[in-house]
């Protein structure tokens, strides 16, 4: 029996892959150094923490939402020991006693990796802008909320 022939217009495209997640680091990495901004999305002007996530997700058609406070709903909660390269860490904000997302980065640790590290826009008056830091024996241990998978 012979095949059945498709006309081109009914090819079906093929399905687009997932934003990899070392993509995703290597492209918020080439961010380091960028001017602290508040409310800033672009590298141009400098960034704020969820400004930040947003810009390097966006780059890889990934919405995610430029409010940290919105962020701690974004994909789905993973356990901290889970946390692989590409997933969302939410923290608190530095006010003591805050219990409400004040800050967010980009994980870069590989999975199980100690510590975990991240890579996100600081207002923090010595060094501010984006940098690389980490969850363990830090102030981010005490407000850390959630790690978030989006990808």
């Amino acid at each position: 029996p012979a095949l059945p022939i498709m006309a081109v217009s009914e090819r079906r495209p093929a399905p687009t892959a997932p934003p990899r997640a070392d993509s995703i680091v290597r492209f918020a990495l080439a961010q380091l150094g960028t001017n602290y901004c508040y409310a800033g999305t672009s590298p141009s002007t400098g960034f704020d923490c969820s400004g930040f996530v947003q810009y390097v997700f966006t780059r890889f058609h990934v919405a995610v939402p430029h409010a940290t406070a919105l962020l701690i709903d974004a994909g789905r909660p993973v356990p901290r020991a889970q946390a692989r390269p590409g997933d969302i860490v939410v923290f608190t904000g530095t006010a003591p006693g805050s219990s409400t997302p004040g800050h967010a980065g980009i994980v870069i640790s590989a999975l199980g990796e100690t510590p975990l590290r991240f890579v996100h826009s600081s207002s923090a008056r010595r060094e501010p802008g984006v940098k690389i830091s980490q969850v363990e024996n830090s102030g981010y241990e005490q407000r850390f909320m959630q790690v978030r998978r989006v990808l």
